[in-house]
């Protein structure tokens, strides 16, 4: 329930060093945060909720950060548990529901829109309610005051299996229409419904881009498929530390196949 994300905070402990215990970066993973009656995806978080969620974060000593301040705190060698929040799709509602939120808390998130599709909305699902995504007006104010924006595809299709002209267009031109209308560099991507495999590792990482988000933990998980939490409306206070002590896990294990795939390989 909300009311279980509302209690006192919890004030981390004098000397502790949080956020150092797992090797892998904690980021989270929201699409729209509104107030629907219809979710069949479990892809939308209400505002009460996602409010009550960064006020958890922030009472347990976590700060909220893009991808782009995140990465470049982790190149400085710091781990100040941080963690990234991270908004799939390009929804309008980021504007209107995620920003005001995130800034009374000194937070902020990376949002990834699908360049094609701006101030459109998500046809791209079948079934569930029509949602609008952000215009080109709000990119470019987001962009403006700081907000990173980051490359979703330029259609919202899944990459693996494209042909390479089809994904080399997808990652490639999105980018390029993306920085052209923000006038500044697109360093992230995220795979549309989280489907990656090695060519489109690949093809981000040829486009330029620094990094690219996924989903799972996988043999691909790296600077360029780093595995994400997906965060939803149930998910309380008990739910969100079982998350995060999930994802640390799965980062150990991931280790381990990798470790055991090198061996095997020598």
């Amino acid at each position: 329930m909300v009311a279980e994300l509302t209690r006192s905070p919890r004030v981390p402990r004098q000397g502790a060093a949080p956020g150092r215990r797992y090797g892998a970066p904690w980021i989270l993973m929201y699409h729209s945060v509104a107030d629907e009656e219809e979710d069949p995806y479990l892809l939308t978080v209400s505002p009460q909720r996602f409010a009550a969620q960064m006020r958890w974060l922030a009472g347990r000593g976590w700060r909220g950060v893009s991808m782009r301040e995140l990465l470049a705190a982790r190149a400085a060698g710091r781990r100040d548990r941080l963690v990234g929040l991270t908004f799939d799709d390009g929804y309008a509602d980021f504007a209107r529901h995620v920003v005001p939120v995130l800034r009374a808390y000194g937070f902020t998130a990376t949002a990834y829109v699908v360049a094609d599709r701006l101030g459109g909305d998500n046809g791209w699902d079948a079934e569930g309610p029509r949602k609008a995504l952000l215009t080109v007006d709000q990119v470019c104010e987001l962009a403006a005051a700081g907000w990173e924006i980051g490359s979703h595809g330029l259609s919202h299709r899944a990459l693996p299996g494209l042909p390479a002209a089809t994904l080399a267009a997808e990652v490639r031109d999105s980018r390029r229409v993306l920085q052209n209308l923000v006038g500044s560099p697109i360093g992230g991507f995220c795979y549309p419904y989280g489907a990656v495999d090695e060519p489109a590792t690949l093809a981000v990482e040829e486009a330029g881009y620094d990094y690219a988000v996924a989903i799972g933990h996988s043999t691909l998980a790296g600077r360029f498929a780093l595995p994400r939490c997906y965060v939803g409306d149930r998910d309380g206070a008990w739910r969100l530390r079982a998350k995060r002590g999930r994802h640390g896990l799965r980062d150990v294990v991931t280790e381990l196949r990798r470790a055991g795939a090198r061996g095997a390989n020598r």
